[in-house]
C-alpha cells in the first residue's frame, strides 16, 4: 500500500530557522483514511553551542524532560544531510511517483500534514533542501481545524503535548480524526 500524506514533527533548539536546529525527526506516511503505512525517526546532530545558547528560557524550563531527553540522544546523531537521504529513501519507499500533481510544474509532489506545519516546513527549506522540492506547496494543518473547532463550536481536543516528534505526529492524527467525527459520513 502507497502512502497519500506525509505526517513531519520536528524538534528543534527553538522557532527561529537559521538560528535554531532541528534535533529531532519523525516522520508517518498514512492514506487518506490516515492508517500508518510506514514510520521513520531520526536524530540530528546539533553542535553544543547551539544547544546550550539555544536551549534556555520558559519555554525549556516548563519542558526539561523532553529537553533533557534531546540534549542526550544528541551525541547520536547524524548529520542534516544524512538525516535527509534517510527521508528522500523513506519517500521513495513509500509514496507512489507522481503523488499529487501540483499543477504549476506539472510534477508529482506530495502533501505534508501535521499540527503548525508550516512552521516545521520552514526549517526542511532551510535544512532539507531536497526534500522540500518533492512536497506540495499545500500542506494539511491540523492546527487550522483546531481553531475553527475551538473558535466556533466550542469543541476542543484534549492532546497531551510530549514535546517529542513521533509521539506528537501520533496525536496530531488522533486530533484530526476526532474533528472528522464531526462531518457527515464518518
Amino acid at each position: 500500500m502507497k502512502a497519500t500524506l506525509l505526517w513531519i514533527d520536528l524538534e528543534m533548539t527553538g522557532l527561529v530557522p537559521g538560528k535554531d536546529k532541528i534535533l529531532e525527526v519523525a516522520a508517518i506516511a498514512t492514506d487518506w483514511d490516515l492508517n500508518e503505512v510506514a514510520t521513520m525517526t531520526a536524530v540530528v546532530k546539533v553542535d553544543n553551542d547551539i544547544i546550550k545558547d539555544r536551549m534556555v528560557g520558559d519555554f525549556w524550563e516548563k519542558n526539561k524532560e523532553s529537553r533533557d531527553g534531546l540534549i542526550a540522544q544528541n551525541e547520536t546523531g547524524e548529520s542534516a544531510k544524512e538525516i535527509e537521504e534517510k527521508l528522500l529513501s523513506f519517500l521513495d519507499e513509500n509514496f507512489e511517483k507522481e503523488s499529487i500533481k501540483d499543477d504549476h510544474k506539472g510534477k508529482g509532489k506530495i502533501i505534508l500534514a501535521g499540527n503548525s506545519i508550516h512552521q516545521d516546513r520552514k526549517f526542511i527549506d532551510i535544512e532539507f533542501p531536497e526534500l522540500s522540492k518533492r512536497l506540495h506547496y499545500r500542506m494539511l494543518d491540523v492546527s487550522a481545524w483546531k481553531v475553527y473547532f475551538e473558535g466556533k463550536l466550542h469543541q476542543k481536543f484534549l492532546k497531551k503535548e510530549a514535546h517529542r516528534a513521533l509521539d506528537d505526529i501520533r496525536g496530531s492524527i488522533d486530533e484530526l480524526k476526532f474533528y472528522l467525527t464531526f462531518m457527515k459520513g464518518n
